[in-house]
């Protein structure tokens, strides 16, 4: 069975993470949407939120599982018997970050693998900071989020 683990920190979750959700589901026998406990970044949204937010979205694939993780991601992949992580490529900034990573991860752990999924031309723009952004200035989100998620994201940021 092959599982890959696609973490992140999905704060919120955007249409652009649900093509690789929905494309890494049908490349993998299972898919680990995995969300990343990084206070670093100032998530306006806990952890539990967003796992319950994912998967309202993502309820409907068989073979995805949400779950959350704190820590190296390769100690977290390997944890769950997997030996591949999934990333989504929007633009070139995002693929110099995401080679540094993979290189890292890669001496860090031989065994586990990256794989690169392209976002979909509609989506390679998108980013969860900009959606924020756009909601704090009382612009209209939905064509950038999956149903419900523009309305939690009032919610918070809008108070």
């Amino acid at each position: 069975m092959r599982v890959a683990v696609y973490p992140g920190s999905f704060d919120p979750i955007t249409l652009g993470h649900l093509d690789i959700i929905q494309r890494g589901a049908h490349t993998f026998d299972k898919l680990i949407v995995a969300v990343a406990t990084n206070e670093d970044k100032n998530p306006i949204f806990s952890v539990e939120e967003r796992k319950e937010m994912i998967s309202k979205v993502v309820g409907s694939i068989p073979n995805v599982e949400i779950d959350s993780f704190n820590g190296l991601t390769i100690d977290y992949v390997n944890s769950k018997g997997s030996n591949v992580i999934l990333r989504g490529i929007r633009t070139v900034s995002d693929f110099e970050y995401e080679f540094q990573m993979a290189l890292t991860n890669r001496t860090m752990a031989p065994d586990i693998e990256t794989v690169f999924v392209m976002t979909s031309d509609k989506y390679s723009f998108l980013s969860s900071r900009l959606i924020k952004e756009t909601v704090k200035l009382g612009g209209d989100v939905s064509p950038f989020v999956p149903p419900g998620i523009q309305q939690r994201l009032v919610q918070k940021l809008r108070k």
